[in-house]
């Protein structure tokens, strides 16, 4: 493990980088500036290394970071409807940031633009945060942590843990973005994708879901079957329609909360090939529709659907609604989830 200075903040604390590296040549670079995945570099089937995740090469880029590169978002991920919830009777109002809905927390406060604990070892570093009563809205004081271990198998695991003294809402997840011809390898819809995923959660303007679990057979988000990104990203489909492609939960099938493989994404001319397995009950899946035109490390251009997330999380709105499983957290029962992004080749 490395650690190097990658910076100072607006408020001049410093910021560091930590880098993981495993004995087949494989690196993770995170920071504990929003406990971000800054860079992660895989062989291709001929062993040379790519940074496979959209980013910037400077800790500027991510005082605004408008797209969530890389980020570890919390105390929620995903959308709340109307801003608001309520748990035992008792109404919260969050941060009215997308429409008049909440996305990801808080834009300026959340989890993701602050500085995180560190503690490190030889494979493994554990980003750590504590969080007050009321901050961004949600009640409980709580304390979050991820821990990113690279393996020798070539797996980044995430391991997510997270307490409170009230009941409130823990659902994190890391948003990274990936493209397996690497970072700066243009549009990802000749990517093949399959995901252990018969239904989905259908969505109204504005991206909430309506509440119904759909199944996807007969529809352009069926992917139990393997197959190309952009083969029907672009179909008069509704569901597509209302968010400009691909930006929707689905719901994984014969989910226990036992880990299992949930998604594969293969790249053919690099040959890289990435395995996610995870504990939790849903993946969003985003086709990258929505990147706004920026320059990114080594001075690429990103723009709309140069990568794609597989987000390990909570249904959307679960909070409102009984039907799907609940991310509320107490005092007698702490959060940990575990998700697992491995890299092979064919």
């Amino acid at each position: 493990m490395k650690k190097e200075r990658f910076g100072t903040t607006k408020e001049g604390r410093e910021v560091f980088l930590y880098t993981l590296e495993n004995k087949q040549g494989m690196r993770a670079q995170i920071t504990d500036y929003g406990a971000i995945l800054v860079r992660l570099y895989v062989p291709d089937r001929d062993g040379n290394m790519q940074d496979v995740t959209l980013g910037y090469d400077q800790l500027e880029g991510y005082y605004t970071n408008g797209s969530f590169f890389g980020a570890t978002i919390g105390p929620n991920a995903n959308r709340i409807a109307g801003a608001a919830f309520a748990i035992d009777g008792e109404t919260y109002h969050l941060d009215v940031n997308d429409g008049p809905n909440n996305l990801h927390s808080h834009f300026d406060l959340g989890i993701h633009k602050r500085i995180w604990e560190t503690e490190a070892s030889e494979n493994a570093v554990t980003f750590t945060i504590d969080l007050k009563d009321g901050e961004m809205g949600f009640p409980g004081n709580k304390t979050i942590s991820v821990t990113y271990t690279l393996t020798e198998d070539n797996a980044l695991r995430l391991d997510y843990y997270g307490s409170t003294d009230r009941k409130t809402i823990l659902n994190p997840t890391n948003h990274a973005y990936f493209n397996l011809a690497g970072h700066n390898g243009g549009q990802i819809t000749d990517h093949i994708l399959w995901l252990k995923a018969s239904h989905y959660t259908p969505v109204v303007h504005g991206a909430i879901p309506t509440g119904e679990i759909a199944p996807v057979t007969g529809t352009p988000l069926d992917f139990t079957k393997a197959k190309r990104i952009g083969d029907e990203i672009g179909n008069d489909f509704e569901q597509l329609n209302l968010v400009s492609g691909y930006d929707h939960n689905f719901v994984l099938d014969d989910w226990n909360g036992e880990l299992q493989l949930v998604a594969e994404a293969f790249e053919e001319i690099s040959g890289r090939c990435m395995k996610v397995y995870t504990d939790l009950p849903g993946i969003q899946f985003y086709a990258g529709n929505c990147i706004a035109p920026t320059v990114g490390k080594e001075n690429a251009n990103y723009d709309k659907r140069d990568g794609f997330c597989l987000e390990t999380d909570y249904f959307p709105n679960a909070v409102n609604e009984e039907r799907f499983p609940s991310p509320i957290y107490g005092p007698d029962k702490n959060y940990h989830s575990t998700t697992i992004y491995q890299f092979t080749c064919k």
